[in-house]
């Protein structure tokens, strides 16, 4: 018996062209912000700086590597990608998971060495530094407040941003701290709070990424509520095959066959399911199949659980 395919688009939201614009100037301020700081981090012989500056540098390749994403997914579909390059965000998110983990690494490596070789810090130049972090660090996150609700993108750089200023706030109180107390070890101790912030949300953005890698469901979508609603439709008997997949960090694609042994139900109906699949779950290309019998796909089909 033939097949019928359905292949329903809903309107993608794609990350306004002024964004470009944030993520340039957030991008120059952050990285002019990274000079400064191994500059007066070396000449004031604070490690806390320096693990800050390496954060940033993190950050700054990060909205490099996102800016360049967005660019990268609204190139034109070819006969090769005919998805586009919409995974090029995911492999970014990943890219820049592995960078922060290599500064993660030497920064507390050196945390290490200096409780045993501890330094004098000038905690005057560290605080002065850090507040114009703190500072840096809003604006960009200003910038990109408007795009925060709409595009995982923007919001992952814009709570990268703010969680910047909240590090840079640590460094400023580890150096308030050498200065009232004369306590060199307050420097290590501080960089290595840095680190493990670092690495707390390293490890979420390098799984969350690997996972859409290996084509996993999105985390926000629960594959078991999207078979719920397909089987309880009108007219549809059992539901099969079906798979949810991530086409990049803000879109969502699903295939799957249903089967209808009263006939098949109509554009309407598939119209109807691409719209509530968007609407309830947010996928945004929905391939439905039609079959008219149980057990009817001529192909070796893959139920999933």
């Amino acid at each position: 018996m033939p097949h019928d395919h359905d292949h329903s688009h809903a309107h993608h939201d794609h990350t306004p062209d002024h964004f470009g614009v944030a993520f340039a100037i957030a991008t120059a301020l952050n990285l002019t912000l990274v000079i400064g700081q191994v500059w007066y981090g070396l000449a004031a012989n604070s490690l806390a700086l320096l693990a800050d500056a390496g954060h940033n540098f993190g950050d700054v390749m990060g909205l490099v590597l996102a800016w360049g994403a967005i660019a990268i997914a609204n190139w034109k579909p070819s006969n090769r990608f005919t998805y586009r390059m919409h995974a090029a965000s995911i492999l970014s998110a990943f890219a820049n998971g592995v960078i922060l983990l290599v500064a993660t690494g030497a920064i507390a490596s050196e945390a290490i060495r200096r409780f045993s070789e501890p330094q004098p810090v000038a905690s005057t130049t560290v605080m002065a530094v850090a507040a114009l972090a703190v500072v840096v660090n809003g604006v960009s996150a200003w910038l990109l407040s408007r795009g925060s609700k709409s595009d995982l993108n923007v919001r992952g750089a814009f709570l990268h941003m703010v969680g910047d200023a909240g590090v840079s706030v640590a460094v400023i109180a580890a150096a308030g701290g050498i200065m009232l107390t004369g306590w060199q070890w307050l420097d290590p101790v501080a960089s290595l709070l840095i680190a493990a912030v670092i690495l707390w949300g390293t490890w979420g953005l390098l799984r969350e990424s690997i996972r859409l890698t290996l084509n996993a469901a999105p985390r926000e979508i629960d594959p078991h509520d999207v078979r719920q609603y397909l089987s309880g439709l009108a007219q549809v008997e059992n539901v099969h095959d079906l798979h949810i997949w991530a086409m990049s960090t803000k879109e969502t694609a699903l295939s799957c066959h249903v089967v209808t042994p009263q006939g098949h139900p109509g554009d309407a109906f598939l119209q109807q399911v691409a719209h509530e699949l968007h609407h309830r779950f947010d996928v945004g290309h929905a391939t439905v199949q039609i079959e008219l019998a149980q057990g009817s796909c001529s192909l070796q089909c893959e139920s999933t659980v």
